[in-house]
């Protein structure tokens, strides 16, 4: 009890204590909106805004197709799943999405998870062991960080993006051996070297397994003779639902199915979350998915000429720096998050920026406008 005198609520008000004097207090906040434009919850202080904090990515989370699917799966199955996968939730919607999935992502199968963390968690968790080694970019989503700890493997970190440094140790193991990475990093916006990584990983016998979950578009990684490689996304940002998908080998898909923990032990996602998603992927895959990733990559062109992805970061380094310019810009209308330790490293305090194909050129010019009356671009 010494550790947490006075118990555990007391404990609890010192680490509050802590973070606050740290400057890293954090707190919702609501935001009531249907699509970019919205009105923001703040304390007693509300105002309309424009969100260029969201991950959806192509805007299919107010697409009518995507909604309407969501009521008809509410009609005929309800709000839940009521159950895990293997023990009676799996309805019809849930296959046609790992169909859907595996013909998208080019591969024989495909599994749905509740989350993308979960889905990173069960991945990670199966193909690791203490027998196994993990490369792993130092830049990795939270959840790849937590799937290689849960793994107990030997996890090597190396430095983001060193493709050197991931051959040197591929050379020097001696077992099984995994390389993990997002396709996209969530606060930079880069992307990985992922057919570099696959080349490697083929002459090594080395499995790859990529973080899919930003890559609205791409890098897609190319067919290479020999590459074992396990897709994993979220249904929550380009199909702007919600759920994680896994996309293998059959014999991969089956052995998540048998062993993976987050798949077996939680309720299956809802059905009007799989239908949402089932719905998203088929716009993305019609002509009218085409029209919208030219219209998000031409914002991007707009904002950040040539930037692989709608992450764009402005990295401004003091923390106090960065909450300042999300402020002013807030107080003009335009919502852009900054994102702060311990989300990035100290030194590399941010503004966040995500575009969405559905922001129209009225609110590109806002942003734009914005950032320049701040001096940020």
């Amino acid at each position: 009890m010494d550790a947490h005198h006075g118990g555990w609520a007391s404990w609890a008000g010192r680490q509050l204590d802590d973070i606050r004097a740290a400057g890293q207090w954090r707190a919702t906040r609501r935001f009531d909106a249907l699509g970019p434009s919205g009105t923001l919850f703040d304390g007693t202080v509300q105002r309309d805004v424009i969100s260029f904090a969201s991950n959806d990515y192509l805007g299919l989370s107010a697409h009518p197709n995507v909604i309407a699917a969501a009521h008809e799966a509410i009609d005929r199955w309800g709000t839940g799943s009521t159950a895990s996968r293997l023990i009676v939730g799996t309805k019809g919607c849930h296959h046609e999405l790992e169909d859907e999935i595996a013909a998208w992502k080019g591969c024989p199968r495909a599994v749905a998870y509740p989350t993308g963390y979960a889905a990173n968690l069960g991945v990670l968790s199966v193909v690791g062991g203490p027998r196994v080694t993990v490369l792993s970019d130092e830049l990795n989503h939270a959840s790849l960080i937590d799937g290689c700890r849960l793994s107990r493997s030997n996890v090597k970190v190396y430095a983001h993006g060193d493709l050197d440094q991931v051959a040197t140790l591929l050379d020097a193991s001696t077992g099984p051996t995994v390389v993990v990475t997002d396709s996209v990093f969530s606060m930079d916006g880069d992307v990985a070297a992922v057919d570099e990584l696959g080349r490697m990983c083929a002459h090594h016998g080395a499995l790859l397994v990529l973080d899919e979950a930003h890559s609205v578009l791409g890098p897609n990684v190319e067919e290479i003779d020999g590459l074992e490689l396990i897709r994993i996304g979220t249904m929550s940002k380009t199909l702007g639902a919600l759920g994680g998908w896994v996309a293998g080998s059959q014999p991969m898909v089956d052995l998540l199915i048998n062993r993976s923990r987050p798949y077996i032990f939680t309720t299956a996602p809802s059905p009007a979350d799989v239908a949402a998603a089932l719905a998203a992927l088929r716009v993305l895959r019609s002509r009218e998915g085409e029209q919208l990733l030219d219209r998000l990559r031409s914002s991007i062109d707009r904002l950040a000429p040539g930037h692989p992805s709608p992450i764009i970061p402005i990295v401004l380094g003091d923390e106090d720096r960065a909450m300042r310019a999300s402020a002013a810009l807030l107080a003009q209308g335009i919502l852009v998050p900054a994102i702060r330790p311990p989300t990035v490293p100290v030194g590399s305090s941010r503004l966040r920026i995500a575009l969405s194909a559905i922001h129209t050129d009225e609110m590109m010019s806002c942003l734009i406008g914005g950032l320049d009356s701040l001096g940020l671009r």
